[in-house]
């Protein structure tokens, strides 16, 4: 399965309607992407399940990806593509093991060192964070930078920036070797959402 570009990790206490804002961000997008993450700890199961499954079907509509945040129980239950694991989570040999290998893995990492681990644990991709200042990033330590992202970039690992991206800085973390990039704030607080993915994705 094809990484995609622009990753939009969710946060409900920036969204009344979450789901709603969900379809709005992902019309007009070429089918793969985007992928929504869905990221909601504070959730209990049964709710958390009813929001993936209702993501699911927003983003099969518009061909996208659904990840879901730690959770392969819910990932698994509610047909998701892939599973992020926190840096402190399960393994990614094991999740892998649970999801299959058609199912996407990721690991959330924060240091060159920990994306070799992630590849050598068998992970698909890896969040690379915070590389600019972002208020949900500042417990991890200071930015890491471009250069940090450039250097973690030549292991090999799909990497996916995070951390205070906008339009023109997810442009030049493209050009330092990632993948694709990642937002909260840039979509969830955008007038216009399906303008603010498109232009993280670098389209027209």
């Amino acid at each position: 399965m094809a990484l995609p570009v622009v990753h939009l990790i969710t946060d409900r206490r920036l969204a009344r309607d979450l789901a709603a804002l969900a379809d709005a961000a992902l019309a007009g997008l070429p089918p793969g992407t985007a992928a929504v993450h869905l990221r909601e700890k504070d959730l209990g199961g049964r709710e958390l399940l009813a929001l993936a499954r209702a993501l699911a079907a927003i983003c099969r509509r518009h061909g996208q990806l659904l990840v879901v945040n730690d959770r392969v129980d819910v990932a698994l239950a509610a047909g998701a593509d892939g599973v992020h694991l926190p840096a402190a989570g399960i393994p990614p040999a094991d999740a892998r093991r649970l999801v299959g290998a058609a199912c996407l893995v990721g690991v959330s990492c924060h240091s060159a060192a920990d994306v070799a681990r992630a590849r050598a644990g068998g992970a698909d991709f890896a969040f690379l964070s915070p590389i600019h200042d972002t208020p949900s990033k500042r417990a991890y330590g200071p930015p890491l930078g471009i250069g940090a992202l450039r250097e973690a970039a030549r292991l090999g690992l799909p990497l996916v920036a995070l951390g205070g991206l906008d339009a023109a800085r997810a442009a030049e973390a493209r050009a330092a070797g990632a993948s694709g990039v990642a937002a909260i704030r840039a979509w969830l607080e955008a007038p216009d959402p399906a303008a603010a993915v498109r232009a993280l994705a670098g389209s027209p």
